[in-house]
């Protein structure tokens, strides 16, 4: 499994990087959980629970920090 595509966090736009770190962040969750059967249950429990949806939104939130500080934030 490759957790960070082409082993490198530098993106062309703000959007790519928002890309990479919503990618980024699913693909954790599935290293961290592979049965698909388990993330399913998991998924349901979440989805309609709103510190659930924000914890996941944090974690994109975090990858998205990084990603924009390793492409010295566009500029």
């Amino acid at each position: 499994m490759e957790l960070v595509p082409n082993n490198t966090l530098i993106c062309a736009s703000p959007e790519d990087g928002r890309r990479l770190a919503l990618s980024l962040a699913m693909q954790t969750s599935f290293a961290i959980q592979p049965d698909d059967h388990v993330q399913k249950i998991i998924r349901d429990a979440y989805m309609n629970n709103p510190d659930g949806l924000i914890a996941a939104g944090h974690v994109v939130a975090i990858e998205f920090a990084t990603i924009a500080a390793a492409n010295n934030y566009w500029r």
